[in-house]
């Protein structure tokens, strides 16, 4: 049986992939980069000072890694002060499993965006442990936050299940030795090594019931 459940936040809580690259490419082309065609993909898990450098220095953007992290988290910030694209039922799926499980948050979200996000969905309270790739050494795939909220939770990383939209995330947990499930979003789909990684694979988040947990235990 799971000791713990760690989620995700983009993509499984929120769906917030669209908006980042929504407010990455605009901000791409506003500063002189040039958007490639894998620069999603790629993206999806990096942490803040990863994604920052790589606009800064692989896209072309002329801006510093540093100013690159500062105005489109900023920009997050604004959409997100609007409007907190929750998806349909998540915050009950985190209810549900809350009453039987501790929970954790591993998410490559800036920290002042997690606290945000929270908040405005008022799941501050259902997470015992929430960490952003931010504070860890390296972001998605590496397993380091994932690994780091077991260590706060006080749980063996393989007694955890995880659960996970993207494919960077799915080989962060996985190698973290987490039971993944995956749930994979509609634009993103996973790659097959990722894909081939996951204990179980859900069409939407509401699939996720307390019985799937007790599966994968």
């Amino acid at each position: 049986m799971a000791d713990a459940v760690v989620f995700d936040l983009d993509g499984v809580i929120v769906d917030s992939e669209p908006v980042w690259e929504e407010v990455r490419r605009a901000y791409v082309a506003t500063h002189g980069g040039t958007w490639q065609p894998d620069s999603q993909r790629r993206l999806m898990g990096m942490s803040t000072g990863e994604w920052a450098r790589y606009l800064s220095d692989e896209l072309g953007v002329s801006r510093t890694a540093e100013q690159v992290a500062v105005e489109v988290v900023d920009e997050m910030t604004r959409r997100y002060a609007a409007h907190v694209p929750l998806i349909d039922d998540a915050d009950r799926v985190v209810r549900r499993l809350a009453a039987r499980w501790p929970l954790g948050l591993a998410s490559s979200s800036p920290t002042r965006l997690i606290a945000a996000t929270l908040t405005a969905t008022g799941l501050t309270d259902a997470f015992g442990a929430t960490l952003s790739t931010e504070e860890t050494e390296r972001g998605k795939p590496a397993p380091d936050v994932y690994l780091a909220v077991a260590r706060r939770m006080k749980v063996d990383p393989a007694r955890c299940v995880a659960v996970e939209d993207s494919s960077n995330g799915v080989r962060s947990a996985a190698a973290a030795g987490m039971r993944v499930v995956a749930v994979p979003h509609g634009s993103y789909p996973l790659d097959p090594d990722a894909a081939a990684l996951a204990a179980v694979t859900l069409g939407s988040i509401d699939e996720l019931t307390p019985e799937t947990v007790d599966r994968l235990g």
